[in-house]
């Protein structure tokens, strides 16, 4: 599994692919189309990039003039529920952004995706532990794999100079910078708790793996040969509850909107987020003095255990009123041509689509030069265990705001979780 996690994110970037067929197919598509303007609804949990993807979808538009695509994007803790309920409604939109495995397949078994095996043949050259993260045990696919992120710390270059600190590699480092800045009177951390999928899906997810032992610990939890209560993760819990003194003063009130703007505009020294944030900081107040680093080893000498996630995938409304156009869409999201814009105007988005890219973002590229050196992994428990209710994903971030809020510790936390997973090991 680490050798083929490793070769999807080699194929990221590295991959050589010949489009010409498919892109031919797209164009015959939109001749047989409907010559009337449509407009086609996108829908996505990411309200941040509604200029960006027009311009991205701009470029698709002047080479199909008939189809018009609509970006409506909805709030990320409420998109799930509405687009559950609007699909019910049969007013879903036409395309539409699917979180990875068991999110993504809770939205496929309510019959609302077009499965895409026959649709889009260039799917083939895909990246296979991509497609699977978008596939029925039957490998039926049902969303092109679109966007994979990492998860690591942002710092403000000028703040460090100021105090001489250097990035750190290793944990025991880390907080000595984390030390430096408190004593200096900085706000440490833009950090707060009051969304609490940050606190699992970056934080943990991010920085503990290189305490709970990363892809390998992740498989065998998926296996049932070790539980939440383990010792790595109770570990990993323990280095998250090692942050909370360099929070902001009433941290527990500060939502994810608010982390961005004190950090984007200055008034943090460090940030723990996600490469999809990039473009948030650049148009709240430039990268020029916005650095990136890999989350800290435990140890000197250690692999780094890099959370590479896979994180979007495209899927087509099985019910929209434009099969055809939607489809001429769909085949120009998998192609190179929207591969390559989108990470120019996304950049931090890690396509899948096979191709030879070039990344024109510097903070981009650091980032994904950590993946050579690493042992790839995802989001802890977003795989199989967040199948049920309660999922590993509420669980992990509601245990951690618990454990924030003095209500926890460090072991508690990971058996809150544990109890909460019986359904998975019953």
């Amino acid at each position: 599994m680490k050798k083929l996690l490793l070769a999807v994110l080699t194929m990221v970037m590295a991959a050589n692919f010949a489009f010409a067929a498919g892109t031919q197919e797209i164009n015959a598509a939109a001749e047989s189309g409907d010559s009337d303007k449509v407009k086609l609804v996108f829908t996505s949990w990411r309200t941040e990039d509604i200029e960006r993807m027009n311009r991205i979808n701009d470029a698709f538009t002047k080479e199909y003039p008939n189809i018009e695509i609509d970006f409506q994007p909805v709030k990320d803790t409420e998109y799930d529920a509405q687009l559950k309920q609007s699909l019910a409604a049969g007013v879903g939109a036409d395309i539409i952004f699917l979180r990875s495995y068991d999110s993504g397949y809770q939205i496929y078994k309510t019959g609302s995706l077009e499965v895409l095996n026959d649709k889009i043949m260039d799917l083939k050259g895909f990246p296979s532990a991509a497609i699977a993260a978008w596939s029925t045990p039957e490998m039926e696919t049902y969303a092109i794999p679109s966007v994979g992120v990492v998860h690591g710390v942002y710092y403000r270059k000028s703040v460090f100079e100021k105090y001489g600190l250097s990035v750190p590699a290793t944990w025991d480092e880390f907080m000595a910078v984390c030390e430096t800045l408190k004593d200096g009177g900085e706000t440490v951390f833009a950090q707060g708790t009051k969304d609490n999928w940050m606190l699992y899906e970056v934080m943990f997810a991010g920085l503990g793996a290189n305490f709970y032992g990363g892809e390998e610990a992740r498989q065998n939890l998926m296996n049932k040969d070790i539980r939440f209560t383990d010792a790595g993760f109770v570990e990993a819990m323990e280095r998250m509850k090692d942050l909370q003194p360099y929070f902001p003063d009433r941290f527990e009130g500060i939502d994810y909107v608010t982390m961005q703007q004190i950090f984007g505009t200055g008034n943090a020294a460090m940030f723990m987020g996600g490469s999809w944030e990039i473009g948030i900081f650049e148009d709240l107040g430039g990268l020029e003095d916005v650095g990136y680093f890999a989350p800290p080893l435990k140890a000197k000498g250690d692999t780094l255990q890099y959370c590479f996630h896979v994180d979007a995938g495209i899927g087509m409304n099985k019910n929209t009123k434009y099969p055809d156009e939607a489809l001429t869409y769909m085949k120009w999201l998998a192609s190179p041509a929207y591969a390559q814009l989108m990470m120019d105007e996304l950049p931090g988005f890690f396509g899948y689509t096979p191709g030879s890219y070039t990344l024109s973002n510097d903070l981009a590229k650091q980032m994904q030069s950590y993946v050579a050196s690493s042992v790839p992994t995802v989001r802890t428990v977003w795989e199989k265990l967040s199948a049920e209710s309660p999922s590993g994903n509420e669980l992990v971030a509601e245990a951690i705001q618990k454990m924030y809020a003095g209500e926890l510790t460090p072991e508690e936390a990971c058996k809150y979780v544990d109890d909460g997973l019986a359904w998975y090991y019953r």
